[in-house]
């Protein structure tokens, strides 16, 4: 019996048609992906799943008594309940338990008084009673794996840390179906390499959202591709998908540039058919009238990011040399004796756990901070382009248009003008998305801003903190294509296995 299934599902956001009559459903065991672009409404699938949405039409079935955990991309509102509350509350009336108790055995650590001691029995005895410890012990394996801190309050998070409190309350109570929505965003390479030994060992069903390549490869039983609204299953794995997934785009072009001209030809004949004949086929008329029906329905295909980086002088050959660097935040060390020497042309990645210091010594290796001892050079003729990681660069009152070009309306790349609309539209965005507010873009729209931001600017060396978040995966892939044909020097922080691999020296 599935999980889960879909029928005839349809759901649309004014006139643009998110899901058309999708079908599918969800087995036990199964590990889904579910693949397409940023804004294509992968995420409202998710919502209409876990009920948090109604489709506009076609039905939704879930197994009776289905225990359903979820991993959205929105971000819990400031709160002052702690992590382990938060994290066991993914264990429904049990988690209010758990919470009393680590609350209680917490207190009396520091407070031994009579009073407090009888409250931890009885929680120890309800806890029993209940079958609580093995989960009591699952909460803790989980806070540790994600290194979480237990009693921290969730107000005091930053947004990368809550999204992994998010993260271990979806996993903690083992359901029957778990919906995760770009679990590895905000992970390091160590949890993310946890994580997917987690899921491979996870025995109910799995539906999950991805730009992580390794991941989806090692994890994904079957794709699940939304394109234009309609939903398709893909068995096999991503290598497979891609392959398939080109040839039947080449033989829909083919089709629909067949149609055309014969569209084309009749549309010629009813014009001048009358002049020639005064009389016309009505057979001929009907067939035309279904021709141009059928075109008016044609889904188009998506246009494709077209990235191009606007190129500088070469700098001097030595780029970036370090000697005995150190460094410390708050007497804490975070870079010991730390020496590099960075040469045009090289393409040079840095990873680490997340608070490690990775965003740190790129500060340092750019002269932006400076060594508690040691010292940093940098070389000649640098121009620098710096993707950043926390967006700070983006006004969000402001429109995509004048995050951009600061009120001008072309833009030099490549000693070439270029109109701001159309520039922006290399990157995917329609003319009325240029002009909406930073605030109303999603995640993925947001990084394609930076990319277009640092795109125009003329650069030799180019520094990206965390690039592939949120990015679909056609367009990672063109990013990473075009840093291999970059010609300058790239410092590149990434937990991107795939990306890393085929991009960094």
């Amino acid at each position: 019996m599935p999980l889960l299934s879909v029928d005839n599902v349809s759901i649309a956001f004014g006139a643009e048609a998110l899901l058309d009559q999708a079908s599918f459903q969800i087995d036990p065991g199964e590990r889904v992906c579910l693949i397409g672009r940023n804004g294509t409404g992968k995420t409202t699938l998710l919502r209409l799943l876990a009920a948090e949405i109604q489709p506009d039409s076609g039905e939704i079935w879930r197994q009776p008594g289905l225990r359903l955990a979820t991993l959205s991309q929105e971000l819990p509102a400031d709160t002052t309940a702690t992590v382990f509350e938060v994290v066991a509350g993914g264990l429904e009336g049990l988690g209010a338990l758990l919470a009393e108790y680590h609350e209680a055995a917490t207190a009396l650590v520091h407070d031994a008084a009579p009073e407090r001691l009888r409250r931890v029995e009885r929680l120890q005895h309800e806890l029993e009673a209940r079958e609580g410890w093995r989960w009591q012990q699952r909460t803790e394996a989980i806070l540790s794996r994600l290194r979480l801190p237990a009693d921290t309050p969730l107000a005091e998070l930053s947004g990368g840390w809550r999204r992994r409190v998010l993260l271990g309350r979806a996993l903690v109570s083992e359901p029957d179906l778990l919906l995760l929505d770009e679990p590895t965003n905000h992970l390091d390479l160590d949890t993310i390499q946890w994580l997917e030994e987690e899921l491979l060992q996870f025995r109910g069903g799995l539906l999950f959202i991805t730009h992580d390549r390794a991941l989806l490869q090692r994890l994904a039983t079957r794709l699940l591709e939304l394109d234009r609204g309609v939903l398709t299953s893909w068995p096999g794995d991503y290598a497979q998908f891609q392959e398939k997934k080109a040839a039947l785009l080449e033989i829909e072009t083919r089709h629909n540039a067949k149609f055309d001209k014969v569209l084309a030809q009749e549309e010629v004949w009813i014009r001048q058919g009358i002049k020639a004949r005064r009389t016309r086929n009505e057979g001929r008329v009907r067939a035309l009238l279904a021709l141009r029906d059928e075109r008016r329905q044609r889904r188009e295909q998506l246009g494709k990011a077209s990235f191009e980086l606007e190129q500088s002088e070469a700098s001097g050959r030595l780029v970036i040399e370090a000697q005995d660097v150190r460094y410390a935040w708050r007497d804490t060390p975070l870079i010991r004796d730390f020496s590099v020497r960075i040469m045009r042309g090289d393409r040079v990645g840095l990873i680490g756990p997340n608070g490690s210091g990775k965003t740190t010594l790129l500060q340092l290796l750019l002269g932006r901070l400076t060594p508690d001892s040691g010292t940093v050079r940098l070389g000649t003729r640098l121009e620098l382009a710096y993707f950043d990681q926390l967006r700070e660069r983006l006004d969000p009152e402001r429109s995509v248009l004048d995050n951009l070009a600061e009120g001008r309306e072309t833009l030099e790349i490549n000693g070439q003008r270029r109109h701001v609309i159309s520039y922006l539209g290399d990157f995917l965005f329609s003319a009325q998305r240029a002009r909406s507010p930073v605030k109303s873009l999603s995640g993925g729209e947001r990084n394609r801003l930076l990319l277009a931001r640092l795109f125009s600017q003329p650069a030799n060396l180019l520094v990206m903190d965390e690039p592939t978040n949120d990015l679909d995966l056609e367009t990672l892939e063109l990013l990473e294509e075009l840093l291999l044909e970059y010609s300058g020097t790239l410092l590149l922080v990434s937990h991107d296995r795939a990306f890393l691999d085929s991009v960094v020296t």
